[in-house]
């Protein structure tokens, strides 16, 4: 470990906006899955991969959903490590995970395993976009300062 520091490999001189964006994300993504796993518990959760995996659409989605959240785990570490593709990476997967929340929660998408309910379509993408608003101050924290377009522009 203690050679790993002394490379300075590892992390960066990245400018404090950006090694917080990573952080960030690797923290919030963490602590979700744990906090998931509290509130469903144990059985709830075996029963949740279960009914996944009983059609093969929504064992797409489901698989498709644990590679974004290992994607976005991988760009965290590209930031803190100052590669420009873990920006545009995780600007990426904010995207696709927009995209389908909208649609899976307004109906255009039939398996709805990762969807947001409410009375209207309007209640519903705002309920979505106020989901999202962390990650839109991540993706500001990346793309907004001009230390971190610097930062990303030199490497």
């Amino acid at each position: 470990m203690s050679e790993i520091l002394k490379k300075n490999d590892f992390i960066s001189l990245a400018p404090v906006p950006v090694s917080v964006a990573g952080i960030a994300i690797i923290a919030t993504r963490c602590l979700s899955v744990l906090m998931l796993a509290n509130e469903l518990g144990v059985e709830e959760m075996v029963n949740f991969v279960h009914r996944s995996a009983q059609a093969w659409d929504s064992t797409l989605i489901f698989i498709a959903s644990q590679l974004i959240f290992f994607y976005e785990l991988r760009c965290a570490f590209l930031l803190l490590r100052g590669r420009n593709k873990g920006r545009w990476g995780f600007a990426a997967t904010q995207l696709v995970v927009l995209l389908y929340m909208l649609t899976a929660s307004t109906g255009g998408i039939y398996p709805e395993i990762f969807s947001i309910s409410g009375a209207s379509n309007a209640q519903v993408i705002h309920h979505t976009l106020l989901q999202k608003l962390p990650d839109l101050l991540v993706l500001g924290l990346l793309f907004l300062p001009g230390s971190s377009r610097a930062f990303f522009r030199k490497r």
